[in-house]
């Protein structure tokens, strides 16, 4: 009975610490990594492209301000930036820019939707949150393995679809769009929330569509984004040094101790 009861304690630390492990892990990947992609929830991202018919209604719904997904403020005048779409394909790919006019012919990606089709009803989708703003590896998974009955991707993969290219820049924006203050972070987070399901989106480090280099494309960078954002990475404690790794001295002295 004692071995049992033992044994039982032990498996029940090891779930316990695996599992505190787990959250930590968790609540680092999901975290932002500069003020900067505070302002855009890319999960949030994801449910509007899902719930759109096609790119240039999505980009109004990211631009709207009754939806308030867009919070982004990256040339820091305190006004929400306009996010514009464009998208390129090649073989079946579609990566789909989300990028910030910030001057004239001067552009920022802050995004890009990422779409693959493997099968006659298999797609893969991800976002995949820019370097700059986000850090590396920063990709929003969707948990729904069928998304080809999605309206936007039906749409896509139609056989006479064109492209979708915003005829929007930088000094000339849609009639229905006005500049206006972003707001505190707790409060976009409240509303963003209500927005995504944290269970249809997941922040992975890792990639899902593999074919995405076939797209031919060269990211826009703003040399005055890059100025201003500081991409910030949690702090990782070093792991203790192994007895292999000690200095000699070090060990003899402490088998001098143990004696």
């Amino acid at each position: 009975m004692k071995k049992r009861f033992t044994a039982c304690a032990v498996l029940l630390a090891t779930m316990t610490v695996f599992g505190a492990l787990s959250a930590q892990e968790e609540i680092s990947v999901s975290a932002t990594t500069s003020e900067a992609a505070d302002g855009l929830d890319l999960a949030a991202v994801g449910q509007l492209f899902k719930d759109s018919e096609n790119l240039e209604a999505f980009e109004k719904a990211l631009n709207d301000s009754a939806t308030g997904v867009n919070n982004l403020d990256l040339d820091g005048d305190g006004k929400v930036d306009f996010i514009r779409v464009v998208e390129e394909t090649a073989e079946g790919v579609h990566l789909i820019i989300l990028q910030v006019p910030v001057a004239q012919d001067e552009f920022q990606d802050v995004a890009t939707i990422e779409v693959e089709k493997t099968g006659e009803d298999q797609v893969n989708m991800q976002v995949h949150g820019n370097d700059i703003l986000y850090g590396p590896d920063y990709f929003v998974t969707v948990s729904d393995v069928h998304i080809h009955h999605w309206p936007i991707i039906a749409l896509i993969y139609r056989p006479a679809y064109r492209p979708y290219r915003s005829v929007f820049h930088f000094g000339l924006y849609p009639r229905w769009w006005r500049p206006r203050a972003i707001v505190a972070v707790h409060v976009y987070r409240g509303r963003t929330v209500r927005i995504a399901g944290r269970n249809a989106f997941t922040v992975v480090r890792t990639t899902r569509v593999t074919r995405v280099a076939k797209v031919h494309y060269v990211p826009r960078t703003s040399p005055v984004v890059v100025k201003r954002v500081k991409v910030v990475r949690p702090a990782v404690k070093p792991a203790p040094a192994r007895k292999a790794d000690r200095p000699a001295e070090q060990n003899r002295r402490e088998r001098v101790r143990r004696r």
